[in-house]
């Protein structure tokens, strides 16, 4: 009766919609004349409670926390160069909330990385600052559940990841080719080295 799928009460989940999630109980109810298992998912932070028939977990893409390891991946991207499209700005809003929502940690951590600002570049958009913070939260949030650390020890954790991070700005601007240069030997390096280990 306590676990469902795989999930069981008390475990902690991520909902991608909302982020982490604690199950609070496995619950049946009577909506329409039929029976519906319903799983209690509460989100402490947002102060919301959250019921979601059993049945629909994979519709909604609920899923357990991030694997350590997945979650080191998730940190090592950080330490990447950001890969900012020149679309539209609408365009990549958009792409960026697909992304968060998807609840997939790797993904949210690109949004991080993406629309991270170091104190020496341009300010950020209102809307630019809004889901950089949101991805920061989804992302800060798991790998405090996963770490058993505190949220605030998991955010500086990011930023601790994010400065080892190539800086972009005005030098990224004057070195665009430079950097495109970099993108190839990196290229053939890694050939190289698959070369090898063959």
């Amino acid at each position: 009766m306590t676990q469902r799928q795989g999930f069981k009460t008390n475990e902690f989940v991520v909902y991608p919609a909302h982020g982490v999630g604690q199950i609070l109980a496995i619950e049946e109810q009577e909506i329409a004349g039929a029976r519906l298992e319903l799983f209690v998912i509460n989100f402490m932070k947002d102060k919301m409670t959250l019921r979601v028939p059993t049945a629909k977990v994979a519709n909604v893409g609920m899923r357990k926390l991030s694997e350590p390891a997945l979650v080191k991946r998730a940190l090592e991207t950080l330490k990447g160069r950001a890969r900012i499209k020149r679309t539209m700005w609408s365009r990549r809003a958009q792409e960026y909330e697909a992304k968060i929502n998807s609840g997939d940690i790797v993904a949210i951590a690109e949004v991080v990385r993406d629309l991270f600002r170091s104190d020496s570049q341009p300010e950020q958009s209102y809307s630019e600052r809004q889901l950089y913070e949101a991805a920061l939260d989804r992302l800060s949030r798991e790998i405090a559940v996963v770490q058993h650390v505190t949220e605030t020890e998991a955010v500086k954790e990011i930023e601790g990841q994010l400065a080892k991070s190539p800086r972009r700005g005005a030098k990224a601007e004057a070195g665009a080719e430079a950097g495109a240069d970099d993108a190839d030997s990196d290229g053939d390096d890694d050939v190289a080295a698959a070369d090898e280990a063959a």
